[in-house]
């Protein structure tokens, strides 16, 4: 095995029966059961403050989230589709922790970050519904987008946090491509900064 890494595996559903939130806590133990180092964190467990760009820095969740994406070798990116985009806890979490302010000290967490997407669906035809929060953190970010993400809806789950054959096969081939990437992608020595 190669050296173990530090992953980031962020689920940010509300909802108290989240699919998301399966496939990220069966995500990370697939990487602990590898010997990586997991940071599991979930918003309704370690919920974040709307996002006013004042007093939400303050909150003390911000700091731990912060600190999980931008000491991460790869992030995880657990989300709901609503309405084909992305659930608010997702935005939340990006605007808040992608902010830079030199008179706060503060520098965007997901610079250069590699990052996985683990989507649950209502309906299959929403397969490609988290693209533009995606090219986002692509373009704001300079963030490497793993081609290899996981797209599931209710039918392939066998019950509440078993996956089917199809969808554990495919959340353990993006897991162990996540790891490749993050491993390919580590200790590079250039750190992007926001420009036009």
């Amino acid at each position: 095995m190669s050296a173990p890494l530090k992953f980031a595996v962020l689920s940010t559903s509300l909802d108290p029966d989240s699919r998301s939130v399966w496939l990220c806590e069966l995500a990370a133990r697939h990487l602990q059961d590898a010997g990586h180092t997991v940071t599991h964190l979930d918003l309704r467990h370690t919920p974040l403050p709307p996002f006013d760009n004042a007093s939400c820095y303050a909150h003390p969740n911000a700091e731990v989230y912060h600190r999980a994406i931008r000491e991460a070798d790869g992030v995880l990116l657990g989300v709901p589709v609503y309405n084909w985009g992305l659930g608010s806890g997702a935005r939340t979490l990006v605007e808040l922790t992608g902010s830079s302010d030199t008179e706060r000290g503060l520098h965007g967490a997901w610079f250069d970050q590699p990052v996985t997407f683990l989507v649950s669906g209502g309906l299959d035809h929403g397969y490609l519904s988290h693209g533009a929060f995606a090219l986002g953190l692509m373009y704001d970010f300079r963030c490497v987008i793993n081609p290899h993400f996981v797209y599931a809806t209710s039918a392939h789950w066998e019950a509440p946090g078993v996956p089917g054959r199809w969808l554990s096969e495919r959340l353990a081939r993006t897991v162990d491509r996540t790891v490749d990437l993050s491993q390919r992608l580590r200790g590079r020595d250039y750190h992007s900064v926001w420009e036009l």
